[in-house]
């Protein structure tokens, strides 16, 4: 068992950078965590 903290999760979409990279360049605003990279509470 791993010990995580509940407080600092990172978005399992971008990996907690909170934005993608695009493949012709440029990147894109994670939309999951809106671009700040920790996991949104439903």
């Amino acid at each position: 068992m791993k010990a995580t903290s509940l407080d600092t999760k990172t978005c399992d979409y971008c990996s907690g950078t909170g934005y993608f990279q695009l493949l012709l360049g440029g990147s894109e605003t994670c939309t999951c965590c809106e671009g700040s990279g920790k996991k949104q509470e439903q």
